[in-house]
């Protein structure tokens, strides 16, 4: 055995090469349900999990709706003290990776080999901002001494990625993706490429988030990127629609167990998946606009399937960003058909934001399980609202209002984030 391979039988050159990755557990807290079988139903039944704020009073906002996670119990991965010490955003993170864990066949805690072959991304947009702006509200009303001991690790954007190895315990790689809506898009692309490079054989990957704190969500109102449909939640988020006025903001985490196919294989693991393609790019276009005709997804889309050795006449489906906004739908709806030219009138394209809302650094992650649910039922879930067409999805088969069944073998994944960051991931049905 070659030096630091000692009890994995590995050799140096079996670990230069690029290795298949596979997905083997999955876990989601969404509006639509606390695990991924009831988002995953009220996704195909087209039910929207927007409503009315709750968490507080919102009527001085512009925007008064969200897609929060209700009853969320955290007591089944941390003890009452430790919840205490933990902002949502990492409770969150917790509960979907202890279910994507479960589904995987993990024991509730890893050791020794098994513990330091698998690593962790756990990707935000924003981090414990709950906690971060009671404590500063408590500093600007009483003073330093009124700060919590606890404001800076409950606050921090790479805390859920740290908490995730103390709760679980997984040794390998370890850090957060923070890239805005694409945050979780870069955490399962470069969690696969540690596989395939051979510095993990298994990957918990995905985002969290929760920012429904009232400050943050009149920053988004500031910029008037939300809906103001306040009279009528469930119909407010509108991807691809002509009368969208803004994203829904939402909360939740989604994370997958990726691995190498030869471990999944070892242990006897079912496999869900597979990951064949992951591109990253940037826009350097603009703070918060895509670049014109999406010429930035357009080169994360590509790069990605030329990474996965697949032709763009071969994609059957398109789990697309589309937020609702003016701009950024608009400019999706030129990238795919960029992207699959003449293939764009037989793929089929989704939005789930049109019923999850917008979860920002987490919706890469959620959507990517979205996705691999639609490969492994061959369902694809409706896109909400969509009344009026924007210009150019007559070149699209956008399914709209009503799931439909459709035999997926091949699936993009794309997210966007403010700044111009674009990933695209390429998910395949497993065929052994």
């Amino acid at each position: 055995m070659s030096n630091g391979d000692a009890g994995t039988g590995r050799t140096d050159a079996r670990r230069s090469e690029a290795r298949r990755v596979v997905i083997t557990g999955m876990g989601a807290v969404t509006s639509l349900g606390n695990d991924v079988d009831s988002t995953w139903a009220g996704l195909i039944a087209g039910r929207s999990g927007v409503r009315r704020i709750e968490a507080y009073d919102p009527s001085r906002l512009a925007s008064q709706i969200a897609g929060e996670v209700r009853d969320l119990d955290a007591s089944g991965v941390m003890d009452r003290k430790d919840l205490r010490r933990t902002d949502r955003f990492i409770q969150l993170a917790l509960v979907a990776t202890r279910q994507a864990m479960d589904q995987a066949g993990l024991p509730a805690r890893l050791e020794g080999d098994l513990a330091e072959r698998t690593g962790t991304i756990l990707a935000t947009g924003l981090g414990g901002v709950s906690t971060m702006f009671a404590n500063v509200i408590s500093f600007a009303e009483r003073g330093p001494d009124r700060i919590g001991p606890f404001m800076i690790p409950m606050g921090i954007p790479n805390m859920a990625a740290g908490q995730i190895p103390m709760t679980f315990g997984p040794l390998g790689p370890s850090f957060a993706t923070v890239s805005a809506c694409a945050s979780s898009g870069h955490a399962l692309g470069e969690a696969f490429e540690i596989i395939r490079r051979g510095d993990a054989d298994l990957m918990i990957a995905g985002g969290a988030e929760a920012a429904l704190h009232e400050a943050l969500v009149g920053g988004f109102c500031a910029m008037k990127a939300l809906s103001t449909r306040n009279d009528d939640p469930a119909a407010a988020s509108r991807p691809f629609d002509k009368g969208r006025d803004g994203f829904v903001i939402a909360e939740g985490a989604g994370v997958v167990v990726l691995e190498a196919l030869e471990s999944a294989q070892a242990r006897g693991a079912q496999v869900l998946a597979e990951l064949v393609g992951y591109g990253a790019t940037a826009d350097d276009y603009h703070l918060t606009l895509p670049a014109p005709g999406g010429a930035g997804a357009v080169r994360a889309a590509r790069r990605a399937l030329e990474k996965a050795g697949i032709s763009a006449s071969d994609v059957d489906h398109v789990n697309a960003h589309a937020t609702s906004t003016p701009e950024g739908d608009k400019t999706e709806i030129q990238a795919i058909s960029t992207i699959l030219g003449e293939r764009a009138r037989h793929a089929t394209v989704t939005a789930n934001k049109s019923m999850l809302g917008h979860t920002l650094g987490a919706a890469g992650a959620i959507e990517a399980i979205v996705t691999i649910q639609t490969i492994r039922e061959g369902w694809v879930p409706p896109t909400l609202n969509l009344v009026d067409p924007e210009d150019g999805t007559e070149g699209l088969d956008v399914v709209a209002g009503v799931a439909r069944h459709q035999d997926v073998r091949i699936a993009i994944s794309n997210s966007f984030g403010f700044g111009g960051q674009n990933t695209a991931l390429v998910l395949r049905r497993w065929e052994s």
